[in-house]
C-alpha cells in the first residue's frame, strides 16, 4: 500500500505518520526528516536545501524526487510506505505517479489532516520551544502556509481527480483517537496492508 499523509505545517503529519506506519508495519517515509538529515550531515543536497528550508520555501522537485525514488527502492519499502511531506507540488505528484506506475503500483489512499490555522500557529510555536527547528517561527509559518495553499493543496485535487481515495480526518483532539481514525481510514478499502 502506498499512502500519503497530507496536511498543512503543524497539522501533526509527522507524529501521526510515524504512529500509523508502525501500527501497519510499513515504513514512514518523511521527506522533511530526510532533508533535515541531509542538512545536518552537510551533504551536497543538504547544503543546497538549507537556505531554501530556512526561508520557508520548497526544495527543488528534482532533488526531492531523486531522494524519494532512492528510498522507495530499499527492500523494507516493498510492502508499501506511508509518505509524509511528499508530494508537495503537482510536479512531484506526477513524478511519484510515474515512479509507481513503473512498479505497477499507485497511491492507494491520501489521508488529509484538517486543522484550523489558529491551532496550527499554537502548535508550531509550541514545537519551536521544544525542538528549536529553524522553520518554526510565526513569520515562517505564514510563509509556509502561503506556499502550502498555493503549491501543495492542489496536490489533493490532483489525487481526487485521479480517483484516489481521499479521507479527511479531524486533526484536533486526542492523539490516540486520531491515530485510530487514520488506521481505520487506511484499512477502509478492504485491501490488506502491503497490497498495492
Amino acid at each position: 500500500m502506498i499512502a500519503i499523509m497530507f496536511g498543512p505545517p503543524g497539522s501533526g503529519k509527522g507524529t501521526q505518520a510515524s504512529r500509523v506506519a508502525s501500527r501497519l508495519g510499513i515504513p514512514h517515509v518523511a521527506a522533511g526528516d530526510m532533508l533535515r538529515d541531509e542538512v545536518a550531515r552537510g551533504t551536497a543536497l543538504g547544503r543546497e536545501a538549507k537556505p531554501i528550508m530556512d526561508a520557508g520555501g520548497l526544495v527543488p522537485d528534482d532533488l526531492v524526487v531523486r531522494m524519494i525514488d532512492s528510498r522507495l527502492n530499499q527492500p523494507d519499502a516493498a510492502p508499501g510506505v506511508l509518505l509524509d511531506g511528499y508530494p508537495r507540488t503537482i510536479a512531484q505528484a506526477d513524478a511519484l505517479d510515474s515512479m509507481l506506475a513503473a512498479r505497477a503500483e499507485h497511491v492507494a489512499v491520501v489521508i488529509s489532516l484538517e486543522v484550523p490555522d489558529e491551532e496550527l500557529r499554537a502548535r508550531i510555536l509550541r514545537r519551536a520551544g521544544i525542538e528549536g527547528r529553524s522553520d518554526d517561527t510565526a513569520d515562517r509559518l505564514d510563509q509556509r502556509l502561503r506556499v502550502y495553499r498555493g503549491e501543495t493543496e492542489p496536490v489533493l485535487e490532483h489525487y481526487r481527480a485521479a480517483g484516489t481515495r481521499i479521507r479527511a480526518i479531524d486533526g484536533v483532539g486526542d492523539i490516540d483517537a486520531i491515530t485510530e481514525l487514520i488506521v481505520n481510514a487506511m484499512r477502509g478499502n478492504g485491501a490488506p496492508v502491503g497490497a498495492a
